[in-house]
């Protein structure tokens, strides 16, 4: 059993020992601090919730209401939806908050509450702090009778999502309508399955062949888009019968796409494409953190515009696009987020652009991967005994490599003409993971080794 609690809300297995996992107990006690949070910020006593598909979203969402409501706040529930959805609804709403039940691309026997602020943006590190320190101290008061809150459904959100997105200036639905696009959707049997179909439709898609669409959290694979998990949509593909395939994780906030021979375009790729769209329409800066794809900073510099780098977590690009002003960001995960619709990584506005790219490039989706820069990334950790500096060890780093471009935002980035390597410390293990690319697998993987070559060189020289 696992309970990991941390800034941006808290998420564990479903059953076991207070303390020990998600039980209902740490559910009804995280909600109730978010909810006295909410209490020191203003006087606004409405919140939005929200849910993936998976089994155990009924019981958690029913805890959060009750302790939301026990707490004075009126809950509006959009009930089976999307992360992105349910970010655009707590403006819309004027709620204090909003909190999403999903656990993304964990497997089913996870479960989290994602944490949002009155802007339907992710909360800060500094207030995520002051509420897990609220939970712990269980300084706060439940209502009485009179002023407990209200409770009301609305399940119209993933419709005024979608016409958000058709709305977007860059979207063209017309460009779309004409070229007839053969689509295939794998949304592992989560809110995806509601939402993604329902687009392609409004977006005149031709014919879209539903895989894994039933909402009822039954995953039929690791729901994580990965190309190992994804080999049935890509077989698919493979047949020669469509020109995109589509796949999202369980809350939808995540895009991967296969191209129609069935070769993955890569998560990295995803927001390097949409990013070339925009950007060559309208010019600007674009953002995504430490660890992802050097393309966006080629496809940036094309344009005329300048890439900045943020520290891993959605918060943390999200900060530095307003910080920069930049017109479009994400990760390298498949997260997209454009300002145009709002803060927050949405496979739905990253569909819709995408497909406006394909349908307006005249190329195949395999043809349009293949115009980008060709990055290939290797991900690696080295474990380490307890007792060992890891602070030093990354210092270390810096001052071998002082010669190259480096970055300390978030760990150690250490830069080689169009090659990188990234480092950072877990914080709750001994552990440096090692993140490089280059333009090759086999640089790349080089790249990670000499890395740790030199890691434990210096591990060698403080014994």
């Amino acid at each position: 059993m696992t309970l990991i609690k941390s800034i941006s809300g808290i998420r564990g297995t479903i059953g076991g020992k207070p303390g020990d996992a998600l039980t209902p107990v740490d559910v009804v006690k995280f909600a109730g601090a978010y909810a006295a949070w909410l209490r020191t910020k203003s006087d606004n006593k409405k919140v939005v919730i929200g849910r993936d598909a998976r089994p155990s979203g009924e019981m958690v969402s029913k805890l959060v209401s009750a302790t939301l409501q026990g707490m004075g706040f009126n809950v509006i529930d959009v009930g089976l939806s999307t992360t992105p959805t349910v970010e655009i609804a707590v403006p819309i709403e004027k709620a204090a908050g909003g909190i999403i039940l999903t656990a993304s691309h964990n497997p089913v026997q996870w479960n989290a509450l994602k944490l949002l602020n009155d802007k339907g943006e992710f909360i800060s590190g500094e207030d995520g702090q002051e509420l897990l320190e609220l939970a712990e101290s269980g300084n706060y008061e439940f209502a009485e009778v009179k002023k407990i809150g209200k409770y009301t459904t609305h399940d119209h959100y993933i419709q005024k999502h979608i016409d958000m997105v058709l709305e977007l200036p860059l979207v063209d639905v017309q460009a779309i309508r004409e070229k007839k696009f053969k689509v295939v959707v794998d949304a592992v049997n989560s809110t995806g399955g509601i939402a993604i179909p329902k687009l392609l439709k409004a977006l005149g898609v031709d014919e879209v062949r539903e895989l894994y669409c039933f909402p009822d959290g039954n995953f039929p694979h690791n729901p994580e888009p990965l190309p190992e998990n994804i080999t049935q949509i890509s077989s698919e593909l493979a047949n020669g019968n469509y020109d995109l395939g589509i796949v999202v994780d369980p809350d939808v906030d995540r895009l991967a796409l296969v191209s129609e021979d069935g070769t993955p375009f890569g998560e990295e790729y995803t927001l390097v494409a949409v990013a070339n769209y925009i950007l060559s329409q309208n010019p600007g800066n674009t953002v995504s953190n430490l660890s992802s794809t050097r393309a966006l900073r080629d496809v940036t510099e094309k344009h005329g515009g300048t890439y900045h780098a943020s520290a891993v977590g959605e918060v943390n690009v999200v900060t530095k696009m307003k910080e920069v002003n930049a017109i479009i960001g994400g990760e390298g995960n498949g997260g997209v987020i454009y300002p145009g619709i709002h803060y927050g990584r949405d496979a739905l506005a990253g569909v819709a652009i995408f497909l406006t790219h394909l349908a307006k490039s005249g190329k195949s989706c395999s043809q349009l991967r293949g115009s980008y820069p060709n990055y290939h990334i290797s991900k690696n950790k080295i474990e380490l005994t307890k007792g060992i500096d890891v602070d030093g060890i990354l210092k270390a780093i810096q001052e071998r490599y002082k010669n190259q471009p480096i970055n300390t935002v978030d760990g150690v980035k250490v830069e080689f003409d169009k090659e990188w390597v990234h480092l950072r410390k877990s914080n709750t293990e001994p552990i440096i993971r090692i993140y490089s690319e280059s333009d090759s697998e086999s640089k790349a993987e080089h790249l990670a080794q000499k890395m740790i070559s030199d890691i434990k060189e210096i591990i060698s020289e403080q014994k």
